[in-house]
């Protein structure tokens, strides 16, 4: 696992005291994606959190899409005003790589499961990083709108490289991740060795090779609730952004939308600790955190938006959405009639190749 250097664990221990021995600070600032999945989070952490800690005001930051430079930035000028951090799995690598997060001992500072197994078992391979405290597993995926792609809508990912039978906009996240991959796999690289082709310079020209196929039909977004606003508006006829947003544009606004699971791709987003928090700031988040990633709180999350939980003991749990009263499991990505031709991400091989990538990706769409 990505380790903090020696003298980093040796400045935290005495933040890292148990958090009934500090003093708590009555603030926090959170920081996630907003849309639907911040709207889950406040349902299902936050407010019954404050319920029970009425004295604490929380502050929300929507800049998880950037938190990784963010982070760099505010480390670097010692002004780190973040508290508690939502993440994808390859950017909390990439920050306990370079120190900017806590790690963590999650057996301490999380709580077991109902029946007593520990946390480690309980979330078990999806504690990717000792610095990372998982919370759902997502996939990005593609929706379309039903009443723009004539009698026979798109059944493979390969069908928005297909100008000629589905014309109109696309909308694709403005970064390189799932869009590279997407790219190799329809112009023919077995799923297999998607990422040895993409670990070399000609895998890498290939795949932008093919994304320049469509690059000026593309909407390219950043925030994971513009492509649901851009299909609901008839902007695009199809476009990617995250399985919970479709599902909340789908079945509770009621929009002309159809989801296309083929190639969905399956990631895991939790929280992370930034590192070295002054000792009433860390006290606050650590008893915040260990209430927010329990059992009932990430199968109550699941009442909201279409997440698988992170914890093993939380999916017998998951039950009808709060509002609508449906059954939420044939919702979630990890369904088995959803997940025929999944594409697994490798949060690993771009947590070692993101920032060079990234480069090659913006220079590719400034030209």
């Amino acid at each position: 696992m990505y380790k903090k250097p020696i003298a980093a664990l040796a400045a935290c221990t005495a933040l890292c005291a148990p958090a009934f021995a500090q003093e708590m600070a009555n603030e926090m600032t959170l920081v996630s994606w907003g849309g639907a999945y911040q709207a889950s989070q406040v349902k299902a952490y936050v407010e019954p959190y404050l319920e029970m800690h009425p004295e604490v005001k929380v502050v929300w930051d929507e800049s998880s899409a950037e938190a990784t430079a963010k982070m760099r930035a505010m480390t670097e000028a010692g002004n780190v005003t973040w508290d508690l951090v939502d993440a994808v799995a390859s950017d909390a690598m990439r920050m306990c790589d370079e120190g900017l997060i806590e790690e963590l001992d999650h057996d301490a500072v999380l709580a077991a499961a109902p029946d007593g197994t520990s946390a480690s078992e309980d979330f078990g391979d999806l504690l990717v990083s000792d610095c990372f405290v998982p919370q759902i597993v997502y996939s990005t995926t593609f929706g379309y709108r039903t009443d723009m792609v004539g009698d026979t809508p798109p059944s493979s990912v390969c069908d928005v490289f297909d100008l000629e039978k589905y014309p109109g906009k696309r909308a694709l996240q403005k970064r390189p991740i799932d869009n590279l991959e997407w790219a190799l796999y329809c112009d023919g690289v077995d799923k297999d060795e998607i990422y040895d082709v993409l670990s070399t310079d000609e895998g890498v020209d290939r795949a932008l090779a093919k994304l320049g196929t469509i690059k000026d039909s593309v909407v390219w977004w950043s925030a994971g609730a513009e492509t649901p606003q851009l299909l609901a508006d008839g902007e695009v006829v199809m476009g990617s952004t995250y399985n919970g947003r479709l599902f909340s544009a789908i079945a509770e606004q009621g929009q002309p939308i159809g989801m296309l699971w083929d190639m969905q791709s399956f990631d895991l987003d939790g929280w992370v600790v930034p590192a070295n928090l002054p000792a009433d700031r860390h006290a606050r988040v650590m008893d915040f955190l260990k209430f927010a990633t329990d059992t009932q709180r990430l199968a109550d999350q699941a009442k909201f938006i279409s997440y698988g939980p992170a914890r093993k003991s939380s999916a017998p749990l998951v039950g009808q959405h709060a509002d609508l009263g449906i059954d939420m499991a044939p919702h979630m990505p990890t369904d088995p009639a959803n997940a025929g031709n999944t594409h697994i991400y490798d949060y690993e091989w771009w947590a070692d190749n993101r920032d060079d990538l990234n480069a090659k990706f913006q220079s590719w769409l400034a030209q």
